[in-house]
């Protein structure tokens, strides 16, 4: 089976654009707008990571805001309470589409039989007690049996009903019905879910053809690593090989190789389909965007080396704390290191970081200030600072465009 090198500049823009316009980002409106919209770009993303850093607005409302106008924080928990989404375990606590959910069984059943997710040797009597006392007195919030206050190791020591409760939702017997910022409610699944979603447990292939669907959709190519992105699931993983392989034979799908010899795949023909012409526009985007999670691909793809340094020593830190990507046209230019001070309602750019490229000055600032604009709208901003620039020679001219955001 041969496999397409991409060479020339115009074919890696190609394939760029391909993958951007999958995700959303190219299109003004690619899944409409408001509580629609944003139902819509999960239909489509196939999942939205929960994150509960909040130096800015949390990253599950930042990566439906860069893609939904007219999309506010509430609305996620809109779609909760109408049952069009759901709340589990994708490769981390994520938002999924409700018409997804049989695919989370596999996994729900595993930790059921004894695999462990959090914690080992669960409490059984101490989940029934509270398995019985939410079926007959009603949901339960995840306040009423709060963390501990004790700290140890490092990490925070759990109440025996809090780790519990998590046990239940983890293994598939209760649900998030609801939710106030990160206070979670827990009823039981057969109250939650609608009874038109399919319970049927996939068998293997089905859950392949799942994924390997899902992933070109999303991300209009994936490499074969990318298909099973954190995926420990050895079995699973055959079978996507083993799908991937039959489509190739068939030729339902291609494969094209990168200068970095990253090879990955695609529906045949999606290179020739017609793709939204670039806009002269800048995105700010969250650390745990969609487009972005995949580290390597990224880097592949857009040789743009990134990594989240909130996890990183202060030290050791290269750009910050929390640096959200800059997407220009079809290429990842720069970060931003930034902090909302809600109080003033002031934004902070601590540092901001332009990748050597031989970009146009003049348009990047003015798209740069434009995303400003938006994001400090979307942060609920009404100033913003600006603290250090590189390259140096770009910090005054971006001051002076800032300076009427105050």
């Amino acid at each position: 089976m041969t496999i397409t090198e991409i060479k020339r500049p115009q074919q890696l823009s190609r394939l760029r654009r391909l993958a951007l316009a999958a995700q959303g980002l190219l299109q003004n409106q690619a899944y409409g707008r408001g509580l629609a919209g944003a139902r819509e770009a999960i239909n489509h993303l196939g999942y939205v990571q929960i994150d509960t850093i909040s130096v800015v607005e949390r990253a599950h409302h930042h990566v439906i805001h860069s893609r939904v106008p007219g999309f506010e924080p509430h609305m996620l928990n809109q779609l909760l309470i109408n049952k069009d989404i759901f709340e589990y375990w994708s490769h981390a606590a994520a938002f999924l589409p409700i018409t997804d959910f049989r695919f989370s069984l596999p996994y729900k059943n595993a930790i059921k039989s004894g695999q462990t997710h959090w914690f080992r040797s669960p409490d059984k009597k101490l989940m029934g007690e509270l398995l019985a006392r939410i079926r007959s007195d009603g949901p339960l919030r995840s306040r009423d049996v709060g963390a501990s206050t004790i700290k140890r190791a490092g990490w925070w020591d759990w109440k025996p009903a809090k780790k519990a409760l998590e046990q239940l939702y983890m293994q598939g017997d209760l649900m998030v019905s609801d939710r106030d910022g990160f206070q979670k409610t827990y009823d039981l699944t057969e109250r939650v879910l609608p009874s038109h979603v399919n319970l049927q447990m996939p068998s293997m292939e089905e859950f392949a053809a799942h994924l390997v669907d899902q992933q070109l959709r999303c991300h209009g190519f994936a490499s074969l690593k990318g298909l099973t992105y954190l995926r420990r699931n050895a079995e699973l993983r055959q079978a996507v090989n083993a799908l991937v392989n039959e489509r190739l034979a068939q030729g339902d799908l291609e494969r094209v190789k990168v200068s970095s010899g990253d090879v990955f795949i695609l529906e045949r023909g999606a290179l020739e389909r017609p793709l939204p012409r670039l806009k002269e526009r800048m995105l700010i985007l969250s650390p745990f965007d969609n487009s972005v999670i995949q580290r390597e691909r990224l880097r592949a793809l857009f040789q743009y080396d990134y990594q989240l340094e909130c996890y990183v020593p202060e030290a050791k830190r290269q750009y910050g704390y929390f640096c959200l990507p800059l997407l220009y046209r079809d290429a990842f230019v720069g970060r931003m290191d930034c902090k909302v001070h809600r109080k003033t309602s002031h934004l902070e750019i601590k540092n901001l970081y332009f990748e050597p490229h031989p970009f146009d000055e003049h348009r990047v600032v003015t798209a740069f200030v434009e995303a400003i604009v938006q994001f400090c709208h979307f942060q609920k901003s009404d100033s913003v600072s600006l603290n250090a620039v590189q390259p140096e020679h770009l910090t005054q001219r971006l001051r002076s465009a800032l300076k009427p955001l105050g």
